[in-house]
């Protein structure tokens, strides 16, 4: 029998407590006023100090949202990372995390790396496990973290840092539908670290821009043809904005996130009707 409303029990998150102001990083730059602010969308922009890593990112955010929430460390069966941000080539994250969790050895899980999505996979690694022959009655934690820092040029003001920790498990507030996702992946070189001796990673700022608008182009218009066959049955079968209550995107920057919630509006407009176009988009 499944577990019944798998999804997020709690939750918390972790910034940096030093940050770049992006209107004097435009006037330390000799770029134009506006540029980072208006044209990228940003205001302020975390850093870590020299004393702060990925590592210690993941054990404080882990810390805080087990003792907010009171939960005991033994109740965790599975524990999986998602990060980009690698500072061993071998030792991984979850293990660090591990001094956390004394006398439980007993956890599952490993580090996610694949540039932005690894901490995606690491959300849907833990729900699928709560929801398979595997899960022993424990929940999971999905951590994900990042450490974002670009060489000198276009793309520095959208680094960040940050790192966010999820309790999973059945009898949530926030439930994952199960049955109903979509996915869209493919080969490209807009963003990728070829240099092991370097923290900056090689972007091309078109082409990825070009790849996260085409990957939300294809994942929205099948998750609307696996929602329509799901609902077949059921008269009020298409999916649209006004289906959802609020939507989360990956944000490289927060112009490209305004950009793509009207791109879906588009999208939504294609996939209407003509004769019902004007009623619903006066």
């Amino acid at each position: 029998m499944w577990p019944e409303n798998v999804g997020i029990l709690a939750l918390d998150i972790i910034f940096p407590s030093q940050y770049v102001d992006q209107t004097e990083l435009e006037e330390f730059d000799g770029a134009s006023s506006g540029k980072y602010t208006i044209g990228l969308g940003q205001s302020k922009m975390g850093f870590c100090s020299d004393r702060e890593d990925v590592n210690s990112l993941c054990l404080t955010v882990v810390q805080r949202l087990l003792e907010r929430n009171q939960i005991d460390s033994k109740t965790i069966g599975r524990l999986e990372v998602g990060t980009e941000t690698i500072i061993d080539k071998s030792k991984s994250v979850k293990s660090v995390l591990m001094q956390l969790f004394p006398g439980n050895t007993d956890i599952e899980g490993i580090d996610t790396t694949n540039a932005c999505y690894g901490g995606t996979a690491a959300l849907f690694n833990s729900i699928n496990w709560i929801e398979s022959s595997s899960w022993d009655g424990r929940l999971a934690l999905a951590v994900c973290a990042d450490i974002a820092v670009y060489a000198k040029g276009s793309a520095r003001p959208t680094g960040g840092a940050g790192a966010v920790a999820m309790l999973v498990g059945p009898n949530a507030p926030l439930v994952f539908e199960r049955g109903l996702r979509s996915t869209f992946m493919q080969h490209a070189y807009d963003f990728y670290k070829p240099d092991l001796s370097s923290e900056y990673p090689t972007v091309d700022g078109k082409l990825s821009i070009q790849c996260y608008l085409s990957a939300l182009d294809n994942c929205y218009q099948l998750y609307g043809k696996k929602f329509q066959a799901k609902y077949a049955e059921e008269n009020n079968n298409k999916t649209g904005l006004d289906k959802f209550d609020a939507i989360i995107f990956h944000t490289p920057f927060c112009k490209l996130v305004q950009k793509s919630v009207g791109r879906l509006c588009f999208n939504d407009f294609l996939l209407t009707n003509e004769d019902q176009r004007a009623v619903k988009y006066p």
